[in-house]
């Protein structure tokens, strides 16, 4: 892409193992990057290699403070064409019965609110502009509770049902808004907490990049809502 045509991808979650696969390969097909995650330092040892990349230090659990951050970064940048929500956690051990109420706070704060917050972020520019692409991730079991899962798979859910609804809203402004739901990434803090499992069934990190860059790219233009299981062979 030429600098004049050089779309821009706003990715959270940046310093996680998806979000270096995601943003590797949208930064090889030629897209300028926005990463957004906690740890500033982390980010820079990670991307400050590499050329069109702007690096914000933010909370997404944090409202106030991460709009301002996002709109010192597009004040900057110029322009947004896309969004990948990739940040969020896992926590799994108790029966619905036995949940602390932080670890159920946490769930939704991280993986839910957190999109009510990027929300307030970006979507006023997008309109504003006319046009773009949102892609959220959620999780293969935000179609059905799990035991032990129940904070994790109700976060989940709420977030595939909150992308759903922003495509209502927003399809009709020329925004494409989807959400991919991953099963197992194969990933080496996965294969540590599961040491007996078969990661050749699970899902690689750029495979599932691939499907991302699908959901931003023009041959996507007509898909709007869409929940798509990206699941391996589990």
């Amino acid at each position: 892409m030429s600098s004049t045509t050089q779309k821009t991808v706003l990715i959270t979650g940046a310093t996680g193992q998806l979000g270096w696969a995601v943003a590797n390969f949208l930064h090889d097909q030629g897209w300028r990057l926005l990463l957004l995650a906690r740890n500033g330092q982390a980010m820079q040892l990670a991307f400050g290699h590499l050329p069109d990349v702007v690096l914000i230090e933010a909370d997404l659990t944090q409202r106030q403070s991460l709009i301002e951050r996002v709109q010192q970064a597009l004040a900057q940048e110029g322009r947004l064409d896309a969004v990948c929500h990739l940040a969020g956690g896992f926590h799994m051990g108790e029966a619905v019965d036995a949940t602390p109420l932080p670890a159920w706070e946490f769930m939704l704060n991280l993986n839910t609110t957190s999109l009510l917050h990027l929300a307030a972020a970006v979507v006023p520019r997008l309109k504003q502009q006319g046009h773009g692409s949102i892609v959220t991730v959620g999780a293969a079991v935000a179609a059905k509770g799990l035991a032990n899962m129940g904070a994790y798979c109700a976060s989940k859910s709420a977030l595939l049902r909150l992308t759903e609804a922003m495509s209502a809203e927003l399809k009709s402004y020329g925004i494409n808004v989807n959400s991919v739901l991953p099963s197992v990434l194969d990933t080496p803090d996965n294969r540590a907490a599961m040491p007996d499992a078969n990661p050749a069934t699970w899902v690689q990190p750029k495979a599932l990049a691939e499907v991302i860059g699908f959901l931003l790219s023009d041959a996507a233009r007509a898909v709007h809502g869409a929940a798509i299981p990206v699941t391996g062979r589990m």
